[in-house]
């Protein structure tokens, strides 16, 4: 879906760029323009934001998977 319509960008944008690094909205401001424009955008992105802080990525992943294959 499209978070910002005035930079034409999509959650899915968003979402990658946070896995890539991004978390700050400065972070999405430089990358997208996130907030440039009308703002609208600004809580959206941040609630993106938010919810990557709360859920984050397994950091490990090679680690958990070779503990599941291992019985561990």
């Amino acid at each position: 879906m499209y978070v910002c319509i005035c930079n034409a960008v999509t959650d899915k944008q968003i979402r990658q760029a946070i896995d890539d690094g991004a978390s700050t909205m400065r972070d999405l401001y430089k990358q997208f323009g996130i907030a440039n424009n009308c703002g609208k955008c600004a809580c959206m992105a941040r609630d993106l934001l938010q919810e990557h802080r709360q859920n984050p990525p397994n950091a490990y992943p090679v680690v958990a998977s070779l503990s599941a294959s291992a019985g561990i």
